[in-house]
C-alpha cells in the first residue's frame, strides 16, 4: 500500500473535519475564439492519464491511510467536461457552483473540470482541485500540459512528451525514507523537531487579532477576500529596501504584516505562516501535488524596534527555518501537541505568502486566454497575505478571511492599513515600530477628538445635595431595604444626620478620614451618608478580610475614628439633631481612600474626591438611569469600588438599595429568594458571580437590568446574559480613574467590548 505523505495526511484528516470546499483550489480561464471541446475533452483526458495523482482516491483500511491509484478509464468516467451554458451575468454564479464541489475522497478522483459556455466564441474553463493532490506551484506544469495535450488533439494526434521522472507516489515513499523517525535521535526528523520545539515554545495561542465577531466552536463557514494594489512607486521602494538590507521581498512584506498586526493589538511576539514550496528535487518540478510546507516565523517586537531590526529578526528567522524546512507541519504539530481548538488554526491563525511561482500558461491554439483567479467560498486560515508581482512589475495582494470572524469593511480597512506601513517603511526604514501609523486622518480625529468629546453637565451641588433633594421629593419612599429593616428617605436623612453631628462632636472635619468596618447592614448606609454630611472621608473596610489586611489598612491610612458596630452601639445620638449639619465642602475635597491589592499583592490607598465621584455617579445615570421605585442589589463589598455604583446610583435616583449580606451573596440559592423577595430589578455583579448564579439557575437574570464589571466578561457569558436580562452593560475602568471609565451595551452576538469613555473622561489605548 501507498501512504500518504505527511501533508496529505494533514488534509486528509482536515477534510473529514470540516469536509465541504474548504480545502479546494481552483482557477478559471476565460477562452475567447474558436474552441474545440472536443479536444479540449481529451487533452484532460491525457493529462489525468500523465499525473497519477490527479485519479487516486484515498483509502482507510484498518484505520491505516493509503493512496489508491485508479485506472485511466475508471477515473475519466468521473471527469468528462460537462458544458454549461450560462447567460454573461450569469458567468459568476456558475464558476461558484463548480469551484464549490465537495469532494468524496474515498470513491472521487481530486479533479473536476467545468466549462461555461456564454457564446460560441467565448467560455470558461473552470479547474477544481481537492489541496491534497495538489498545490500552488502545481499549476504551471499543469496549464502547461494541458495547452501540450490541447495543440496536440487539435492536430489530431496524442501529445508527445517525456515521460515524468517520478511520479507523486515515489516522493511520499521517498520523504519518508529521508526523515526517518522522530523517535530516532539520529533521524532528520528528530534533529529538525528539536529546532521546532524550541523555536515555537510558548507560542501565543489563538493570535489576538481585531475581530468583529467572537470565534465560534462551529466549523468555519464562510471565506471572502479583499484586493489590493501597491503603487510603482511604494513597489519600487520595497525592491530597493529588500535590496539594500539583503533580504527578499518577501521577508519585508512578512515584518510589515507583523507591525501592523502588533499595531492592531496582536501583541509584540507575532507567529505568521508562510508557505514554502517543498520541491527540493529538481526530479519534482513538472510534477503535480501537494508538496507545499508551512513554516511559522515568529515576529518579535519588543523594545520598540526599527522597521529594519525588525527586516533583520525576519531575515534571520526565516533563514533558520528555510534550514529546518524538510520537517513536515503536520509531524511538527503532532510532536510539540498544542492546545487543540475546532475554533482556530494550531500554532498559526495568520499566513503570509508571496507567489513567486509562475502563473498558469494556458496556451491554446486559436484562443486569448485570460487566467482568473477562482477562490473557494472558505478560507484556512484566520487570514491569509497573499501577494504577487504582475506582469508590468506592480505589487498586489489578497487578504483572504473568515467571514464568520471578520466583516469585510474591516479587512478593507486592514489592506489600507497594509499600505500605509508599506509607505512609510519605504519613506523611511529607520522608523521605530511605535512610530507608524496605522490610522487616516479621519480616523485620528474620531478617535483623539470625537470619541473623547465627552463634557456633560455633573452634579455641581455634590452628592450630599443631591439625595437631600430627593428625601425633600419623596420622603417616604424607600431608599435602603435590608433584611433587619428598612428605611425611608426621611429615616435615613434623619438617621444619619444625628450621626454626623456626633462625628462633628468628635472633631471630625473635612479631610478627616474615618474608618468603616461594618457588615452589611442599614447601619452601613447611614454611617457612609453622615461620613459624608460631616465633610469627612471614609475608608471602606470589609470587616470578613483577613485581620492582618485590616491591621495594614488602618495603620497605613490612620483614620481619626473607627465605625464599627460597638463604636454605633455607644453612640447616644438622640441629644443629636435630625438636620443636616452645615458643612462646607468643595469638590476637590476627599470623599474615600479605597484600598486596593495593588499590582504586588501590598495594599495600595487610592484617594478620590467628592467632585470625581459626583461626576461619575451623573455620568452613570445618565448611561443607565434607575426609576424612581426600582431597587438595586448591593451585594458587593464595600472594601471594592464597584460598590460605589450600587451605594449611590439608586439614591440619586429615587430607587432603593437591597442590601444582601455576606452569607447572602456567597450563596446563589439565597441570592435568587432574595431578588425575588424583593423585587430587586438591578444587579451590578463580577462574571464570576453571574457564572455561580446562572450555574444554579439559569433563569435567575430573566427580566433583570444587568450591570458586569470588575473581571473580563467572556463572550459566551455576554451572550447568555444579552440573551435572557432585559438591559446588559459591560463598564470598565481603575480604580484611579474613579470606579468606572467607560461603559459598552452588551447584545447577543455583538462580541464584548469596553465601550466609550463616560462623561469628562478621556480614554486612549496607548
Amino acid at each position: 500500500m501507498i501512504p500518504l505523505s505527511f501533508a496529505q495526511r494533514r488534509y486528509w484528516f482536515m477534510h473529514q473535519l470540516e469536509g465541504g470546499e474548504t480545502w479546494n483550489m481552483s482557477a478559471a480561464f476565460r477562452l475567447e475564439g474558436s474552441l474545440d471541446p472536443a479536444a479540449l475533452t481529451a487533452a484532460l483526458r491525457d493529462v489525468v492519464e500523465r499525473h497519477e495523482i490527479l485519479r487516486t482516491t484515498y483509502l482507510s483500511d484498518g484505520g491505516e491511510l493509503h493512496q489508491h491509484i485508479l485506472p485511466l478509464e475508471q477515473a475519466w468516467d468521473q471527469v468528462r467536461l460537462p458544458v454549461v451554458d450560462a447567460a454573461w451575468e450569469d458567468v459568476a454564479g456558475a464558476v461558484e457552483d463548480a469551484v464549490a464541489h465537495a469532494f468524496d475522497l474515498a470513491t472521487e478522483i481530486p479533479l473536476r473540470a467545468t466549462l461555461v459556455r456564454t457564446s460560441p466564441r467565448v467560455h470558461t474553463l473552470v479547474l477544481v482541485i481537492h489541496h491534497i493532490a495538489t498545490d500552488g506551484s502545481s499549476g504551471a506544469p499543469l496549464a502547461k500540459d494541458l495547452a501540450t495535450a490541447y495543440t496536440a488533439r487539435l492536430a489530431g494526434r496524442a501529445p508527445d512528451w517525456e515521460p515524468l521522472p517520478v511520479q507523486y507516489k515515489d516522493f511520499t515513499l521517498w520523504q519518508r525514507e529521508v526523515l526517518g523517525e522522530v523517535s530516532d535521535p539520529g533521524s532528520l526528523a528528530a534533529r529538525q523537531l528539536a529546532y521546532w520545539r524550541e523555536e515555537l515554545a510558548g507560542i501565543p495561542q489563538p493570535l489576538t487579532l481585531p475581530l468583529d465577531r467572537p470565534r465560534s466552536a462551529e466549523v468555519r463557514t464562510g471565506g471572502g477576500v479583499v484586493g489590493f494594489a501597491v503603487c510603482p512607486k511604494v513597489t519600487a521602494g520595497l525592491e530597493k529596501l529588500s535590496a539594500g538590507q539583503g533580504t527578499s521581498m518577501a521577508m519585508v512584506l512578512h515584518a510589515a504584516l507583523a507591525v501592523l498586526l502588533g499595531k492592531l493589538g496582536s501583541g509584540q511576539d507575532i507567529p505568521i505562516a508562510t508557505p514554502i514550496a517543498g520541491r527540493t528535487d529538481e526530479a519534482m518540478a513538472d510534477l503535480v501535488g501537494c508538496f507545499v510546507n508551512n513554516l511559522v516565523l515568529r515576529v518579535d517586537l519588543s523594545g520598540d524596534p526599527s522597521f529594519t531590526d525588525v527586516l533583520a529578526r525576519v531575515r534571520d528567522k526565516a533563514l533558520a527555518a528555510y534550514e529546518h524546512q524538510d520537517l513536515p507541519f503536520d509531524v511538527l504539530v503532532e510532536s510539540v501537541n498544542p492546545d487543540r481548538s475546532i475554533a482556530h488554526r494550531p500554532l498559526f491563525q495568520v499566513m503570509c505568502g508571496w507567489q513567486n511561482y509562475e502563473k498558469p500558461p494556458l496556451d491554446l491554439p486559436g484562443l486569448e486566454v485570460e487566467f482568473q483567479q477562482a477562490l473557494t467560498a472558505r478560507t484556512m486560515v484566520d487570514l491569509y497575505v497573499s501577494m504577487a508581482m504582475d506582469e508590468s512589475g506592480r505589487l498586489h495582494g489578497d487578504i483572504q478571511y473568515g467571514t464568520d470572524l471578520f466583516d469585510h469593511g474591516t479587512v478593507e480597512a486592514m489592506a489600507e492599513r497594509f499600505k500605509r506601513v508599506l509607505e512609510q517603511v519605504v519613506a523611511d526604514p529607520g522608523s521605530c515600530v511605535g512610530d507608524l501609523d496605522v490610522l487616516d486622518p479621519q480616523e485620528r480625529e474620531r478617535l483623539l477628538v470625537e470619541v473623547n468629546d465627552t463634557a456633560e453637565p455633573t452634579l455641581e451641588e455634590g452628592l450630599v445635595a443631591a439625595v437631600a433633594r430627593q428625601v425633600r421629593a419623596t420622603p417616604d419612599a424607600l431608599a435602603v431595604v435590608a433584611e433587619e429593616e428598612s428605611l425611608t428617605y426621611r429615616e435615613l436623612d434623619a438617621r444619619s444626620n444625628r450621626l454626623a453631628h456626633w462625628l462633628i462632636d468628635r472633631g471630625v472635619r473635612p479631610e478627616s478620614l474615618v474608618a468603616l468596618c461594618l457588615p452589611r447592614t442599614a447601619d452601613l448606609m447611614v454611617a457612609l451618608w453622615a461620613v459624608l454630611k460631616s465633610g469627612a472621608a471614609y475608608v471602606p473596610i470589609d470587616p470578613d478580610h483577613p485581620q492582618a489586611r485590616i491591621d495594614y489598612v488602618l495603620g497605613h491610612s490612620s483614620p481619626v475614628l473607627v465605625l464599627d458596630p460597638d463604636t454605633l452601639a455607644g453612640a447616644e445620638l438622640s441629644e443629636f439633631p435630625d438636620t443636616s449639619p452645615e458643612v462646607v465642602v468643595r469638590p476637590e475635597n476627599t470623599q474615600y481612600v479605597i484600598y486596593t491589592s495593588g499590582s504586588t499583592g501590598t495594599p495600595k490607598g487610592v484617594s478620590v474626591s467628592r467632585g470625581a465621584l459626583a461626576n461619575f455617579v451623573a455620568a452613570v445615570r445618565r448611561r443607565f438611569p434607575l426609576s424612581p421605585g426600582e431597587r438595586m442589589l448591593f451585594a458587593t463589598t464595600v472594601s471594592f469600588d464597584m460598590a460605589n455604583t450600587e451605594l449611590y446610583l439608586p439614591l440619586v435616583c429615587g430607587a432603593a438599595v437591597v442590601v444582601a449580606r455576606r452569607e447572602v451573596v456567597v450563596d446563589p440559592g439565597a441570592v435568587v429568594a432574595l431578588l425575588r423577595r424583593h423585587g430587586v430589578s438591578v444587579v451590578q455583579a463580577t462574571p464570576a458571580f453571574w457564572q455561580m448564579l446562572l450555574a444554579y439557575e439559569p433563569g435567575a437574570v430573566r427580566g433583570l437590568r444587568v450591570v458586569v464589571g470588575g473581571e473580563a466578561l467572556p463572550v459566551r457569558l455576554a451572550d447568555v446574559l444579552a440573551g435572557e436580562a432585559l438591559e446588559v452593560g459591560n463598564w470598565y475602568g481603575p480604580t484611579e480613574t474613579t470606579v468606572w471609565s467607560t461603559t459598552a451595551e452588551v447584545v447577543v452576538g455583538g462580541g464584548v467590548s469596553i465601550g466609550v469613555p463616560i462623561g469628562n473622561t478621556r480614554v486612549f489605548v496607548l
